[in-house]
């Protein structure tokens, strides 16, 4: 039986820049940063809201994935939140482009997108 996810990891074509963007335009909490010399490669763990969730990783030359229109794999990353426009306008004080809010047909809840520095498609959710 599985508890929860214990963390998601993403692989970033320039990782300062991505560094920069999850750590001070989202606010996550850098828990650990560490250079694997073999692997020419960065990992930094991150905290979203005090738990451990996001390991960010740097590696040479990492191929392209395309994530738009709809491509196979995983679609996209979501964070709750309790209120969308807030958040909405603390990304855009950062530059951060947000979609309009749209309304889930289903649970009647509001989400909106936006998108890291490698295009990798992020979501809010209001709870």
């Amino acid at each position: 039986m599985f508890n929860k996810i214990h963390h998601i990891a993403i692989i970033c074509s320039d990782y300062e820049k991505s560094k920069d963007f999850y750590v001070n335009k989202l606010g996550f909490t850098v828990l650990a940063e560490v250079y694997r010399a073999e692997r020419k490669s960065y990992k930094l763990d991150l905290a979203v809201n005090g738990v451990y969730q996001i390991e960010l990783f740097s590696f040479e030359n990492p191929p392209a994935r395309p994530s738009r229109p709809e491509a196979q794999g995983l679609r996209h990353l979501a964070f709750e939140v309790d209120d969308i426009e807030k958040e909405i306008s603390r990304l855009n004080d950062h530059g951060i482009i947000t979609e309009p809010i749209r309304i889930d047909e289903f649970t009647d809840k509001r989400f909106t997108f936006f998108a890291d520095p490698d295009g990798l498609p992020l979501e809010l959710y209001e709870i």
